[in-house]
Order: C-alpha cells, then sequence, then structure tokens
C-alpha cells in the first residue's frame, strides 16, 4: 500500500519509552502510527480475544498485588485477595510466589524497595524513561524485578535483546543517583532479573557491566536521532510480526489476529501485560 504521509513530526521533546523503540525496532510503521498519528485502530492483537482480555486484566491485577505486597500490605490479606478474586490465574500466581520464597526473591532483609519507580532522563533533545516494577537497593548494589505472566517461558538470549532489558539497565545507571544516596550507581553495581509468575523456579538473570552500558546507551542515543530525523516509516519485512499487530488490517496486512499458540521458535511468549501502553507514565 502507498505510504501514509506524517499528519505531524515527532513532537519535541518526546518520551521514549522501551515499548515505543520496541514498536519502531520490529516496525517502523507501527512506532509512526502509534506515537505519532496517535492512530487508535480497533484490531485485536492476539487470539483468542476473550482469553487475551482476561490475561491482560489478570496481569494488570497481580502486578497491582505485588506493588501493595512491596509497600507492606500484609501477605495473608493479598493471599485473601487472590484466592477470592475468582480467578485461577491469581491464585497460583500469588502462591508461586510465595513458595519461590518472597524475601529470598527480592533479597536480604535490609534492603530499600522501591515499586512501580520511575526514572527518567534527558537523550539529545529528547528524553528517556521507564516505570520498573521494583528497584531493590541494598549497600550500593541494585537489582530490578519485573514481573512476567507469560504463558510460556521465553529464551534467554530472546529477553536479553529486548529493548526493555537495555533500557532498564542503562536508565539505572543514568538516572539512579537519587536512590542511592545521591551516588551513581555503576554499572557492575546492577542487575536485573525477570520472574516468570508461571515457571516460578527459572527466572532470568541478567548483569551488567561498563561496556554493555556503553553499547546501550550510545545505541539508545544513535535510535533517537534516527527516529528524530525520519521522514518516511516504512512497514516490517517481517511479515510474522504483523499477525499480532493491531494495526495489520489497516497496512494491509491481514485481518485475523495471531493465534497466541502458533509461534513455534518460543520467542514471543505473548499474553502479558504491557502496563506502559495500557497507561501513559507519569513523572
Amino acid at each position: 500500500m502507498p505510504e501514509k504521509p506524517l499528519k505531524s513530526d515527532l513532537q519535541t521533546p518526546f518520551s521514549f519509552s522501551q515499548s515505543s523503540l520496541q514498536d519502531y525496532v520490529d516496525c517502523n510503521r507501527r512506532f509512526q502510527l502509534r506515537y505519532i498519528e496517535q492512530l487508535k485502530w480497533p484490531a485485536v492483537e492476539t487470539a483468542p480475544v476473550l482469553e487475551n482480555e482476561r490475561r491482560q486484566l489478570e496481569g494488570q491485577q497481580f502486578h497491582r498485588m505485588l506493588q501493595q505486597y512491596f509497600l507492606g500490605l500484609p501477605a495473608e490479606k493479598i493471599a485473601y485477595m487472590a484466592d477470592n478474586s475468582g480467578s485461577e490465574n491469581l491464585a497460583r500466581w500469588w502462591q508461586n510466589f510465595i513458595s519461590a520464597g518472597a524475601t529470598s526473591l527480592a533479597g536480604l532483609s535490609g534492603q530499600k524497595f522501591f515499586p512501580e519507580q520511575g526514572l527518567s532522563a534527558p537523550l539529545g533533545k529528547h528524553r528517556c524513561l521507564a516505570k520498573y516494577d521494583l528497584i531493590a537497593v541494598q549497600d550500593g548494589q541494585a537489582t530490578i524485578y519485573d514481573w512476567k505472566t507469560y504463558h510460556k517461558r521465553p529464551r534467554d538470549e530472546w529477553m536479553a535483546t529486548r529493548l526493555q532489558t537495555r533500557v532498564y539497565l542503562s536508565l539505572l545507571v543514568r538516572a539512579g543517583a537519587h536512590l542511592n544516596g545521591s551516588q551513581l550507581f555503576a554499572p557492575e553495581q546492577v542487575s536485573m532479573l525477570y520472574w516468570y509468575a508461571d515457571f516460578p523456579e527459572a527466572p532470568a538473570r541478567f548483569s551488567y557491566d561498563a561496556g554493555r552500558y556503553k553499547n546501550d546507551w550510545d545505541e539508545l542515543s544513535v535510535r533517537i536521532s534516527e527516529i528524530s530525523a525520519r521522514q518516511s516509516f516504512p512497514l516490517t519485512e517481517d511479515e510474522k510480526k504483523c499477525a499480532f499487530c493491531a494495526f495489520r488490517s489497516f497496512c494491509e496486512r491481514g485481518v485475523s489476529a495471531g493465534e497466541a499458540e502458533q509461534d513455534e521458535d518460543n520467542s514471543d511468549p505473548g499474553w502479558d501485560v504491557n502496563l506502559e501502553q495500557i497507561q501513559e507514565i507519569e513523572f
């Protein structure tokens, strides 16, 4: 189809999140339609529809439960809410969290917990921002925790390349001084853990170092400069990505949503809550 002309330029400054950057990497046109055109296209991203919607809502509820836990709400009260929610998933996820050892999962006593923590830093004429499920800090060491409700566990290699991993780690180094007594974290002092609610004994852990930090922040800078200069946003050449995109019919790349189970290489686990796209992050 002919490329849709831009309705407007990229807003300056624009706040780039891991979600918007991942959209750009996956498909330039998706970024244009979602963030520049701000097009609301009424298409389902993943089928079956009702199961996908239910899983999304349960994912949001689970994130709220863990936020309340790390803010000090007693575990027994959260367990009561989970058990009486009418959701087998919520009850199982909470029990998995407790059984995995809630205190050991989040580290030793004496840590400071920062649930639903937002960070932001300038990047050229724009900003890079993120909202973290949990940052735990102790003795100058910081661990990022991210709760995933994927229905299947992704490969660690896939998660390592995702923009979320790279943005979250590099941004904490860049903008996390106020969480550490006004001292910037060294890259070697931060790490990230993805905890999978349906795979409680198999989290994914990623350490960090100065070389990776430099590579990540430099690449983010280059990527954002590239987006800022673009006047053309072509469609992805990988049409498999279109099956799970809300704009596929707008772009004449199919009508029906992709089935959550059709991904054979286990790269995209599907059915996870994306809080950044559900609600704007406020700072």
